[in-house]
């Protein structure tokens, strides 16, 4: 039975990862992540039942702990998606984003160059390196266009900053080294089990607790969003059927102004759970979801616009995307509405506030 190593793989992408393997494939998954604030722990002890997975909780820039589980469980691919991820938060501390992203590849990309040269002429063909990246990498977009696997770097936060930085690095171990790595670059995920401080669960909590609705400057940025699910089969795809050193865009189709995004969800909650059924909009006096939103200061060096080109992938290895937006959006809101007792203060470590403003030291 071979096994594959999931770095990340409590995150949000990360454990939806590791069910989508569990349930499409027969393989061994070696889960590793540092268990920061953003992992689902849930998941972590249902998982220590289950034969086929083992986990370790480890920091990727931790070279001597990763080259002894790499050496121990001897993979035939790592699956890179150990990441600091919230943009708001890497302005307000962006350390950890370096010492993470960046650095953390670093580190996985030596442990692969040396157990790549461990193994037989066999064993160097059928390894892989994929490093699961973002679309913020690219920048901004005007009202036009969209963003191929050509173009050209222009990261505005010191999140996406770092991202490109690993993609760089990733890149250069392939053409230096000869590691057979793959890089995707993925638009806006959403889905279940994803952190309470990203736009969508953020807004159906807060909305189920009768809070504001944070709307950053007019509302009008647009991000494609792409069901978590159909990211999984997307990089399943590129692991067994990509070309080694290809980079591949991973879309959802889905453009969505973020104002559309908090209507849409208002929405979909006046149906599920009715303002009128709801104590804590009682409480507040609101009849309706919408009468929550606020429009706040911008984001600094907020992005207007992101759109993905995912022609590439569709066209070279046959991926397309299942789901449609509103199946998609309506899954998730119920997911959350199922499962808001996860989210609640004292076990998220913070109680929703907003961040990003550029205000904290690192």
């Amino acid at each position: 039975m071979e096994t594959i190593l999931i770095t990340g793989g409590a995150g949000f992408i990360g454990t939806n990862l590791v069910n989508y393997v569990l349930q499409h494939s027969a393989e061994t998954v070696v889960v590793i992540d540092k268990l920061t604030y953003a992992a689902n722990l849930g998941s972590v002890e249902a998982w220590r039942a289950n034969p086929r997975i083992a986990f370790f909780q480890a920091d990727i820039a931790d070279e001597a702990a990763m080259s002894r589980i790499v050496a121990e469980r001897r993979p035939r691919a790592i699956l890179n998606l150990a990441a600091e991820t919230h943009v708001d938060r890497s302005i307000d501390s962006p350390r950890a984003f370096i010492d993470t992203n960046v650095y953390g590849t670093f580190v996985l990309l030596e442990v692969a160059r040396r157990f790549l040269a461990e193994l037989p002429d066999s064993g160097r063909r059928g390894f892989r390196f994929l490093h699961v990246s973002t679309d913020e990498v690219y920048g901004t977009l005007g009202t036009d266009g969209q963003f191929t696997e050509d173009t050209p770097y222009s990261p505005s936060s010191p999140y996406s900053a770092s991202k490109a930085a690993a993609d760089h690095l990733v890149r250069a171990y392939h053409r230096t080294y000869g590691v057979p790595a793959l890089i995707t670059n993925c638009s806006n995920n959403y889905g279940p089990f994803q952190h309470a401080e990203k736009l969508i669960p953020l807004t159906i909590l807060n909305a189920l607790d009768a809070r504001e609705l944070p709307i950053y400057g007019d509302g009008g940025n647009v991000r494609d969003w792409l069901h978590v699910t159909d990211h999984c089969s997307g990089l399943l795809t590129v692991l067994e059927r990509g070309t080694l050193g290809e980079q591949y865009n991973i879309g959802g189709g889905n453009e969505q102004t973020n104002l559309v995004i908090v209507d849409s969800i208002c929405a979909l909650l006046e149906e599920l759970v009715p303002p009128a059924k709801n104590p804590a909009m009682n409480a507040a006096g609101k009849n309706h979801y919408r009468d929550l939103k606020r429009f706040v200061t911008d984001r600094p060096g907020h992005d207007r616009r992101y759109a993905v080109d995912g022609s590439k992938l569709q066209r070279q290895l046959d991926w397309t995307p299942q789901y449609s937006f509103l199946t998609g959006l309506r899954e998730t809101v119920s997911w959350y509405i199922e499962h808001r007792d996860r989210f609640n203060a004292s076990r998220l470590g913070y109680d929703r506030q907003r961040l990003g403003l550029g205000t904290a030291r690192a």
